[in-house]
């Protein structure tokens, strides 16, 4: 028996579970996650309401880059995006966090309503590190003795915080548990949903080596199950988007990956991964300090619609210190951060926020003039994130 994801048309959802149960009756697609012996996937595949079924596919975190102890100060990134000066805390507004967990008892999280569940088979908590290390950029407090803190959150306002954990202790996922976990978000009424990880395509072609497939044919089911779940996932995104007239529409930030290597060769650029690359996913491009200017990660995935910083970011780590890391992993919640106060600063212009408003802020908020005049537009997207003031 293995996990399958399953898109399907004209499903009551009395009858079907996942994202069936998030959507009124009525609703089309609808995707669900069913456990389903292969003898009987071709039988499904014939039912006259199934449009596809993907193989769920193993799905890994975007490993942050150069740890280091934490620099003292507070991380730069809060100064570069406009937090510190903004009038905003995001205060009112759900994030979700889908990662690794969270170290909830550490000092960072103080204060927060943390809602945790398990997807991964691991117990709540965070082993790796990853998951902390993001939560603290979205809205850690500062941690520290009185005039000594450090500040390495966001948005400090937020007072809920939906704890999704979709990688196991060992940094590792899959499909499903990602589409149950956004399925969760949405049913808990996340505002913003915050994804640092990626589909791992060559961690399924190993696995269908290791169970005695071809490596050549290994490398086409791979990628048959890579496009089906991209399917998947803009209909889920779809979805979400339906349902902004019905409830709450989250924002679905993403990082965009760390597989280039300007270092080694200027045209050594790989586009934004699955899911950054889904449609409606907000995918974050990291960027670095470069004295009088900012400069793109040579790591940084191309393609993203939105930069922010990635590089030496300072954030919490389990046992209740700090880490400094880099990494797209590192540019995505301040991104979602970001969103938050954008959320609350439309409210209090008397808007009715939804992903697509909070989205449009922060596209023509962005700026290009903190680059050199040369850098290339698909490295940054739509510029660089900023904060309302």
């Amino acid at each position: 028996m293995k996990n399958y994801i399953v898109l399907r048309s004209n499903v009551r959802p009395s009858l079907r579970g996942g994202m069936a149960g998030v959507l009124r009756d009525g609703a089309t697609p609808t995707v669900t996650v069913e456990r389903v012996d292969e003898r009987h996937v071709a039988q499904l595949r014939e039912e006259p309401e199934v449009q596809i079924v993907a193989p769920s596919m193993p799905t890994r975190l975007i490993v942050p880059l150069n740890a280091q102890p934490a620099a003292a100060g507070p991380s730069w990134g809060i100064a570069a995006v406009g937090a510190d000066r903004s009038p905003f805390t995001g205060a009112g507004v759900t994030v979700a966090v889908l990662d690794t967990g969270i170290d909830a008892a550490h000092p960072a999280f103080g204060g927060v309503q943390l809602v945790q569940k398990d997807f991964s088979g691991d117990g709540d908590g965070d082993a790796f590190g990853h998951g902390t290390h993001c939560a603290g950029t979205i809205f850690g407090r500062d941690v520290g003795s009185d005039g000594n803190a450090t500040r390495i959150g966001v948005a400090r306002g937020i007072e809920r915080a939906l704890i999704g954990k979709v990688l196991g202790n060992d940094g590792s996922g899959s499909t499903d548990m990602l589409v149950n976990g956004m399925t969760w978000a949405l049913q808990n009424k996340a505002h913003i949903i915050s994804m640092s990880l990626g589909f791992d395509f060559p961690g399924m072609v190993t696995q269908l080596v290791d169970s005695g497939v071809p490596v050549d044919i290994a490398t086409s089911q791979a990628l048959e199950a890579y496009r089906d779940n991209l399917r998947i996932f803009d209909a889920v995104m779809a979805m979400m988007d339906a349902q902004g007239g019905l409830d709450t529409e989250p924002l679905v930030v993403a990082a965009s990956g760390n597989e280039s290597r300007r270092e080694v060769d200027a045209q050594f650029r790989v586009a934004a991964s699955l899911p950054a690359a889904a449609d409606d996913v907000l995918s974050v491009a990291a960027i670095g300090r470069g004295g009088a200017t900012l400069t793109v990660a040579n790591f940084s995935n191309t393609m993203a619609r939105i930069s922010a910083p990635g590089v030496d970011i300072t954030s919490a780590f389990p046992g209740g210190g700090l880490q400094t890391w880099s990494g797209t992993s590192m540019a995505c919640p301040h991104v979602a951060g970001v969103a938050a106060l954008w959320w609350e600063a439309l409210r209090a212009e008397g808007r009715d926020p939804d992903a697509r408003l909070v989205a449009a802020r922060l596209s023509a908020s962005a700026r290009r003039n903190v680059f050199a005049p040369d850098v290339d537009p698909a490295d940054i997207g739509d510029g660089f994130l900023t904060a309302p003031e």
